[in-house]
């Protein structure tokens, strides 16, 4: 099939306006609680048209509220890499560690975030008032290093038994044999991993942030549905999606200039 020249631009744009006509179509016909396309915007006018202004905690401009969210994941995503990283390594390196921990990372791998927030609040009980915020990033860092552990330990396992013949050949030490030759062959699994676990992180911050209610989008979002504010609520879920694409957007940026690098 030919393609047009700006097919990248049109066919998104008609995606776009397709969602919208069904949006309308919905709002007007069997779903009449939904909130047209027009009616949302003209409530939500002021958070996007204002994006960091302050009018009360949970009364902020759209950008504000994502900003909080954005400095939440970003502490408990690098959390989780730190923790998720050495974790695949041990795993992938050594097949005891395996037996001994795989069964309990399988167990703990599905657990929703919503099992573990509480689990998080009770054990930063003593923290006081930053319980919630503990709690949050305990959630964030449980729920988003697995894909990094397991993808990182599927990479260590995945190096050829060559590479590491020739690190043995010329005696490296294992610190430059981890450096020299594991890190640089496993860095596509873990930016794999990497980019995964960015995407639990995001989705589990909208659910530590309804649950906790801090300022954010996900804070937000839930005091708007709990005063059926329901334009602010689509506000919000659009909000979301982008932001997680624009995320997903960079990580791949930075995956492939790894790749390429290396």
């Amino acid at each position: 099939m030919k393609r047009f020249k700006f097919d990248w631009l049109v066919l998104p744009l008609f995606g776009v306006a397709l969602i919208l006509a069904m949006w309308s179509v919905s709002s007007a016909t069997w779903a009449t609680s939904l909130p047209s396309p027009t009616k949302t915007w003209e409530s939500s006018r002021d958070y996007v048209l204002q994006p960091f202004a302050k009018r009360g905690e949970m009364d902020q401009g759209i950008l504000r509220f994502t900003w909080y969210s954005l400095q939440l994941v970003a502490q408990g995503y690098a959390i989780a890499l730190i923790i998720g990283t050495p974790l695949g390594f041990f795993l992938g390196l050594s097949p005891t560690f395996t037996k001994i921990f795989d069964p309990i990372i399988q167990i703990l791998r599905p657990v929703s975030p919503l099992a573990w927030l509480p689990l998080g609040l009770i054990i930063f009980l003593n923290t006081g008032r930053d319980a919630g915020t503990y709690g949050a990033l305990f959630t964030i860092a449980v729920c988003a290093m697995w894909p990094t552990v397991l993808n990182t330990a599927v990479g260590v396992r995945a190096v050829p038994q060559d590479y590491l013949n020739v690190g043995k050949v010329l005696k490296l030490s294992r610190t430059k044999t981890l450096f020299k030759i594991l890190i640089p062959a496993t860095l596509p699994y873990m930016f794999t991993g990497f980019r995964l676990s960015l995407g639990i992180a995001w989705l589990v911050i909208v659910a530590a942030e309804m649950l906790t209610g801090r300022p954010g989008v996900g804070g937000f979002l839930w005091q708007e549905y709990n005063a059926l504010v329901y334009e602010h609520i689509i506000l919000s879920i659009i909000t979301i999606g982008v932001v997680g694409f624009i995320l997903d957007r960079l990580m791949s940026l930075i995956e492939a200039r790894f790749k390429a690098a290396s």
